[in-house]
């Protein structure tokens, strides 16, 4: 199929394209790498009038530590961040993120803000950000405001920012030594949206005592899901075997898929169980290491 007619603008500005956002209101979409938006396109699942390419938009792909914090632009494209010797250093969570999306083609053009934007639970990283505790930066009229990733995935496709709003930042917290994180993802083939995914982060001390936990959940609910039971469960606990497997039981507590050509819905409640188990622990092994 092919799209429905639209209107194409091509702003230079963050404020040009706001208010063209004003302008246009709900027949408007923002297009970043259009990896998602262009596919719905041509299927007329979305069908936009107005297209606002904020491609040209300068000083929105960056990826930098800046005042306690990993901050990620919106425009930054995900082969970005597999290239970049900070995300390899220091961000292994982010860096399995990234690697596992698709392919190199749809990597080299899509956008980590369009990413989180576009409201998909089966997107890999709203896990990861639910995981690393992360915050948006939404632009618009009156300026910035940062939202929690906790509020940000509102329900399927839709999130708290405003129409007026552009995702502008990622804001991460620097994590503390002895932190590191891992992503695994269940898929049908190379590529594929996720079947199960779970990202985990954790920080330990030098004794494998859990000080932090973060747990995030892809595709096993109408939006990406915080395992905030299984977190709190973990913290202040030894990282153990045992520990670890209850903290998986109750990840896969919170999770409710729904029965689809992926497979049922139990079959996917215990893949979230086992993938809880190998990312916390392939997290733990790595965060060990950096002590």
């Amino acid at each position: 199929m092919i799209p429905k007619a639209f209107d194409y603008c091509r702003p230079k500005t963050l404020p040009e394209a706001i208010s063209l956002l004003q302008q246009h209101g709900d027949a408007a979409k923002i297009l970043s790498g259009g990896q998602s938006l262009i596919p719905m396109m041509k299927m007329r699942l979305a069908q936009p009038e107005y297209l606002i390419d904020i491609n040209q938009i300068g000083g929105l792909d960056y990826i930098r530590e800046e005042e306690g914090y990993l901050k990620i632009g919106a425009l930054t494209r995900e082969a970005d961040l597999e290239a970049s010797d900070l995300i390899r250093s220091k961000y292994p969570l982010i860096l399995d993120t990234a690697f596992l999306i698709a392919d190199p083609q749809v990597r080299n053009l899509a956008t980590v803000g369009g990413n989180l934007a576009h409201g998909d639970p089966a997107n890999d990283h709203p896990a990861t950000m639910l995981a690393l505790n992360a915050e948006v930066i939404a632009t618009g009229p009156d300026g910035q405001r940062g939202i929690t990733i906790n509020e940000f995935f509102v329900s399927l496709f839709t999130t708290a920012l405003q129409p007026n709003e552009i995702l502008s930042e990622i804001r991460i917290p620097i994590p503390p030594a002895g932190s590191s994180g891992a992503y695994f993802k269940l898929e049908r083939k190379v590529g594929d949206f996720a079947t199960v995914g779970v990202a985990a982060q954790v920080t330990v001390d030098a004794k494998g005592t859990c000080q932090q936990a973060g747990i995030g959940l892809t595709n096993v609910g109408g939006t990406p899901i915080k395992a905030t039971k299984a977190e709190e469960f973990l913290r202040g606990k030894a990282l153990d075997a045992s520990n670890i497997s209850q903290a998986a039981s109750l990840a896969a507590d919170v999770a409710h898929p729904s029965s689809d050509l992926r497979g049922p819905a139990e079959y996917k409640i215990s893949m979230v169980r086992e993938l809880t188990k190998r990312a916390l622990t392939k997290a733990l092994n790595r965060a060990s290491q950096a002590h």
